[in-house]
């Protein structure tokens, strides 16, 4: 293929169009962290404040720093778009397959820190519970330190945090935790149940929990994987017979038309809010309602989060490698053959 044929207005927009897509969703996750967590006013109460796009004006002006925050968002969102322009020209000549694959390479990363996050925190949670039902925590720690402890505030901020950005280093540094292990972690889980309940008439509501929490972990951040692989199932009637180039077009107007909105209808109806079904819980730090039990059903709020942006970005791969097959581009393989989950 020609450097000319690469670097034509057709690839050129279908690389913005796929990297612009990604920069709005951590845009928007940014955007979302300001107005629940630091009551900033958000991109949309500044335009109505502005009076654009055909916004209303608000019942209450925004002012001083809130009109400040305002503007600070308002140029993020459009510094987030020129650097995705800048960056396609300035690399006009990489072909889609190669920005394919390090979309590919940047979920793979998310899932792997959430693999390890709910390996790390799942285990901490569960020990500091067992101590606490067992009457042993208070012969370790000092009594305002258990007091905390009990706090799920503070075991969020103090505990579940640092083992969340211990996981980012692992997760960078390493790739052996893989989606059979976790399968096996809460198979193990399952049998120690079953064990101490049957054999020693024990049960606490923490091991239940912490079923759950692996559980719903092993099939939302599998996602990714499974459909980078061609896991997942499809309705191939007619799709098993179809061409290469026509299984192109599919899956590329399938990203676009069915996979990304999927993923945003998700965000946002989950995160449009403080009050929204995955802000509330997240802000609130909110656990089950079982005495002793773990304090994540927060984060398991956070797991379809992690799901829809996992996801997105796979979805955006999907599409630069659906038009790379329609290009002719070199570099084709069977898509279950791919390295970058490595098991």
């Amino acid at each position: 293929m020609s450097s000319a044929s690469r670097t034509g207005p057709g690839a050129l927009a279908t690389r913005v169009f796929a990297h612009g897509m990604v920069a709005l969703m951590v845009l928007f996750l940014a955007d979302d962290y300001l107005i629940v967590w630091r009551d900033w006013p958000g991109l949309l109460a500044f335009l109505a404040n502005q009076g654009w796009v055909g916004f209303g004006p608000l019942k209450t002006p925004l002012g001083g720093a809130a009109l400040a925050h305002g503007w600070i968002q308002f140029f993020g969102y459009v510094a987030a778009l020129a650097v995705v322009v800048v960056y396609v020209l300035a690399t006009r000549d990489r072909l889609l397959r190669a920005d394919a694959d390090r979309l590919t390479a940047f979920a793979a990363y998310i899932v792997r820190v959430a693999f390890w996050t709910v390996f790390l925190v799942g285990l901490a949670d569960a020990l500091i519970s067992f101590l606490r039902v067992e009457n042993l925590l208070g012969s370790l720690v000092t009594s305002q330190l258990y007091e905390d402890l009990g706090r799920p505030e503070f075991r969020g901020t103090y505990i579940h945090f640092p083992l969340i950005g211990l996981a980012l280093i692992i997760a960078l540094l390493s790739r052996s935790l893989g989606f059979h292990w976790l399968a096996l972690l809460v198979v193990v889980a399952e049998f120690q149940i079953v064990i101490t309940r049957f054999v020693f008439s024990y049960e606490q509501a923490f091991m239940g929990d912490l079923v759950r929490f692996w559980y719903a972990a092993l099939f939302l951040f599998a996602s990714a994987n499974t459909l980078i692989s061609e896991g997942h199932v499809r309705v191939d009637v007619f799709y098993t017979h179809f061409s290469a180039r026509r299984k192109a077009w599919v899956n590329l107007w399938g990203s676009v038309l069915l996979g990304m909105p999927l993923c945003w209808t998700i965000l946002t109806m989950g995160m449009w809010t403080k009050g929204s079904n995955l802000n509330s819980p997240m802000h609130s730090f909110e656990i089950s309602q079982s005495g002793y039990g773990l304090y994540v059903k927060y984060l398991m709020a956070a797991f379809l989060v992690v799901y829809a942006v996992s996801m997105l970005i796979q979805f955006a791969s999907y599409f630069l490698s659906s038009a790379a097959d329609l290009r002719g581009e070199p570099g084709h393989h069977d898509t279950r053959d791919d390295a970058a989950y490595p098991d």
